[in-house]
């Protein structure tokens, strides 16, 4: 090898190392979503990611004065995805349960919510009165899912089929693979008010509550929940609620009102 090469191939290591670095650096929070979980985190007509989430989490990482980077992640990955620290946060309309609580931290809520029944409007089902022996579609791991499981004998449910996000679930339920699907209210009514061909048939009452998740003891919980705490008191959260579900969100709601950051036991 002879010295101008070496200088050669040493200048050239000098320029991707400057250049690459540059290329790689790293946001200062990523966060995951499962993206096309409308209208929370979702990819509008020119790719960007955008939704109610996205919304709040920028404003926060703001307030922070932090980079964000969002990471698709499917619903079910976004737990082990944040126990690991392959991900700071994670938002996907994650409901606070008692169980999750004893392996991960959450903010407090912003969102009070219910799970639904939605089918196709050619199908005559009515409700769930109507789901005995039909094939029911869920998303994997969600709270949907859990009351299918916990609800299959009384409703005489058949099969449970499960998605990984909203769109393959729609896509399944409109060919006629499913015969209902069980998820958050306010993304089903979000997604089917303009599709005649879907309707909502019933709220499922589940008094959910939906907010960020970190790993177990994280202290970005806490200092998420602070800034969350200053956005309720602001109106922006409120705001949010307006401009993503077209209504004036209740003040008796998590949406407005400010709440402890939940433990767990």
């Amino acid at each position: 090898m002879t010295l101008a090469s070496t200088f050669t191939r040493t200048l050239g290591a000098a320029v991707f190392g400057l250049f690459g670095a540059t290329a790689i650096q790293a946001a200062d929070l990523t966060v995951g979503a499962n993206i096309g979980n409308v209208p929370w985190e979702f990819q509008d007509a020119s790719g960007k990611v955008t939704g109610f989430e996205v919304d709040l989490v920028n404003e926060i990482a703001s307030r922070l004065g932090k980079s964000v980077e969002f990471v698709n992640t499917p619903f079910n990955g976004l737990f082990s995805a944040v126990q690991s620290g392959r991900i700071n946060m994670a938002i996907s309309s994650i409901t606070i349960t008692e169980k999750r609580l004893e392996s991960v931290s959450f903010a407090q809520p912003y969102y009070d919510s219910d799970q639904s029944l939605t089918v196709t409007a050619a199908s005559g089902i009515g409700g769930l009165k109507d789901m005995s022996g039909k094939v029911v579609g869920v998303d994997t791991g969600s709270t949907g899912d859990m009351w299918a499981k916990e609800h299959t004998d009384e409703y005489k449910l058949g099969d449970i089929r499960r998605f990984e996000g909203l769109q393959p679930a729609m896509l399944d339920l409109v060919a006629g693979r499913v015969d209902g699907y069980i998820s958050d209210i306010p993304a089903l009514l979000y997604y089917a008010k303009d599709k005649p061909e879907l309707k909502v048939v019933e709220r499922i009452p589940t008094g959910e509550k939906y907010s960020i998740m970190f790993n177990k003891g994280d202290p970005l919980a806490e200092e998420v929940d602070t800034v969350i705490k200053t956005l309720k008191e602001e109106g922006f959260i409120a705001k949010l609620h307006e401009t993503w579900f077209g209504a004036k969100a209740e003040d008796t709601t998590s949406t407005v009102k400010v709440m402890d950051m939940p433990k767990g036991k």
